[in-house]
């Protein structure tokens, strides 16, 4: 029978399958020295030990045939947003990008007041730059304008 919780647990358990896959062509490493493959793979094992949960114990869920794709325009809407900040992150920077990508979601796609919005993407795109760039030395992408 395939139920919504069925088909979930067996997509997640085939993507990390995926990342599984993937993660060979780097070092795994120990514990106490990890390599670059090292969370990757720790965190595909915990997807795939459950999903794998998910799809088994998942027969008393709705049908798949029963879902509304009411939120469909939301999930193409935040895809978009995933790809243009891929896209745009090293040419317009760490801070613009965020910027664009929240006023986005949060004044578009969930029609919220617009001094809510500009506050939250302020604060949320200058202050994530500040811990991790200044306090934490993460390097994130300047951009052209050096912001």
């Amino acid at each position: 029978m395939a139920t919504k919780d069925r088909i979930a647990g067996a997509a997640l358990v085939l993507f990390a399958l995926f990342v599984l896959s993937e993660s060979r062509a780097l070092p795994l490493g120990t514990v106490r020295q990890p390599g670059p493959s090292f969370v990757p793979v720790l965190l595909a094992a915990l997807l795939l030990a459950f999903g794998a949960l998910i799809a088994a114990i998942g027969g008393r869920s709705e049908r798949f045939r029963s879902l509304r794709w009411r939120e469909l325009p939301h999930g193409i809407a935040i895809l978009g947003a995933c790809a243009f900040s891929a896209l745009a992150l090293e040419r317009l920077g760490y801070r613009i990008t965020v910027l664009i990508v929240l006023f986005f979601l949060i004044k578009i796609v969930e029609k919220k007041a617009w001094l809510a919005t500009t506050l939250v993407a302020l604060a949320l795109s200058f202050g994530s730059f500040y811990l991790f760039y200044t306090l934490l030395r993460v390097p994130l992408p300047l951009g052209p304008w050096g912001i």
